[in-house]
């Protein structure tokens, strides 16, 4: 019979998992096993199923536990294509990045020696310093899709449900391999010493809960731009907490000078450092991108120092007004 057992559970798990490419890439490897073992007629008719499908079959999102009505508003389903070697962080923050991904990877060795990989994550800091875009750095390195709740949604909309709306979505952590992150998690996590109802403590509970048993299958993680207010017992329910600032001149010039590339070939950096002081990941690329445009647009080849200067007074500008 064509198609090994290890085909066969490769295929059983990439239909689980939701990923078309891996499912139809292990049918066209039964296809060419089937061709080597002469069985022709059945290589041509896998080939031209997938091909059919291929056609036919719209390109599928990733589902979390098939949600349907207003779920569906807070889950946004992604599969970045952003690395490891594009994220710019302070060198004991990228150690603490690349251990989850050492743990995730050997993930079986752990679990068959009793330990469970670090996946339960919280994210702090000021807003732009790449939180999100470590989430997504995570599921690229991974090869899993980020699926993002938005949790200020979750509380505006469904105040009475969000418990049981809480539940499916944990229910999918266990269903669905993926990194799932919680946005805007202060929504949420606020401290319930301060003026809180009892259905909001009721919610938070239920989230300290489901947290807590929460599978090792996937990647749990929160991000916040206000840990001041969060409450308290949240933080020993995480395997680890990360915490990011606004980059210091060496990581602002590497942020800049990877979004600008070869147009940024020969600038003096240094001269700049003043002027990339207290601005955020997100603002620094955004003026580098400023800066980039307006020299394409001038039919130029490289950004001057002064270029950049001009764009990033304009940043500073406007993060102040």
């Amino acid at each position: 019979m064509a198609g090994s057992g290890e085909h066969f559970k490769a295929l059983v798990r990439s239909h689980g998992s939701g990923d078309d490419d891996a499912f139809y890439s292990v049918a066209l490897q039964v296809a060419a096993q089937a061709a080597r073992q002469g069985h022709h007629r059945l290589a041509a008719d896998l080939k031209a199923a997938v091909d059919n499908s291929r056609v036919e079959r719209p390109k599928k999102v990733t589902s979390i536990a098939q949600p349907r009505g207003d779920l569906s508003d807070l889950v946004i389903a992604s599969h970045p294509m952003v690395g490891l070697k594009e994220l710019v962080l302070p060198e004991e923050l990228a150690a603490q990045v690349r251990r989850v991904l050492s743990e995730q990877r050997q993930r079986k060795q752990l679990l068959d020696h009793g330990f469970e990989p670090a996946h339960r994550l919280l994210f702090e800091g000021p807003p732009g310093t790449g939180k999100t875009m470590t989430a997504a750095v995570l599921a690229h390195e991974l090869s899993l899709p980020l699926l993002t709740i938005r949790l200020d949604s979750l509380m505006s909309k469904f105040m009475g449900e969000t418990a049981s709306k809480l539940r499916v979505i944990f229910e999918a952590v266990a269903a669905q391999r993926a990194v799932y992150l919680f946005d805007e998690f202060d929504a949420l996590g606020g401290d319930r010493a301060g003026n809180d109802v009892g259905e909001a403590r009721r919610i938070l509970n239920s989230f300290l809960v489901f947290l807590e048993n929460s599978s090792s299958e996937s990647l749990v993680v929160a991000a916040t731009n206000h840990r001041s207010i969060l409450d308290k017992a949240l933080f020993r329910r995480f395997d680890m907490v990360l915490n990011y600032s606004l980059p210091d001149a060496k990581q602002a010039a590497a942020v800049m000078r990877g979004r600008l590339g070869s147009l940024a070939r020969g600038l003096r950096w240094a001269t700049l450092d003043d002027e990339m002081t207290a601005l955020s990941h997100a603002d620094l690329v955004r003026a580098a991108e400023s800066a980039a445009k307006s020299v394409i647009l001038a039919g130029g080849t490289r950004v001057t120092a002064d270029d950049i200067r001009e764009a990033l007074r304009s940043r500073q500008a406007a993060s102040l007004g």
